[in-house]
């Protein structure tokens, strides 16, 4: 089965947000790559982007990993609050939604508080201090649980 991983992009903060997903996700990287790591003389990297990400893995729970890169700067800065794409979570027990969504949420913007909704799950959404949205999730008929 196919499987759905984000990859998101950073305007030259991407070690920054992943060192703070990584403290609320735990685990560790199982790559982490910079420009000055794939240097080629047909294409030089800039002096100032040599130590940006260009690519960043986070594996996050069994079958999951985040991944993103620093944009580089000949393609421009990219306006965070245009970006409209969420990275949903589906939290295990209704304890590791609230870790997640409190940990993830620090320092960031709340569009709706985690809480029980009216269709029944456990839910909240938010734009982290980075700019990426979140929503979190955990819903009892889909774990098995009951509250």
């Amino acid at each position: 089965m196919a499987q759905i991983n984000p990859y998101i992009h950073f305007n030259g903060n991407a070690e920054e947000a992943f060192t703070f997903y990584k403290s609320v996700f735990g685990g560790e990287f199982a790559m982490v790559m910079r420009f000055k790591d794939m240097t080629n003389p047909d294409f030089p990297t800039p002096e100032t982007e040599a130590n940006k990400i260009m690519h960043i893995a986070l594996p996050i729970g069994k079958h999951n990993i985040l991944m993103g890169s620093d944009t580089p700067e000949a393609l421009g800065v990219h306006n965070l609050n245009e970006t409209r794409s969420k990275i949903s979570i589906s939290a295990e027990t209704k304890e590791e939604a609230d870790k997640i969504y409190n940990g993830l949420s620090a320092d960031g913007h709340i569009e709706m508080p985690i809480a029980d909704s009216p269709w029944g799950s456990y839910f909240g959404m938010f734009r982290d201090k980075f700019g990426i949205e979140w929503m979190v999730d955990f819903d009892p008929k889909y774990n098995g649980q009951t509250e």
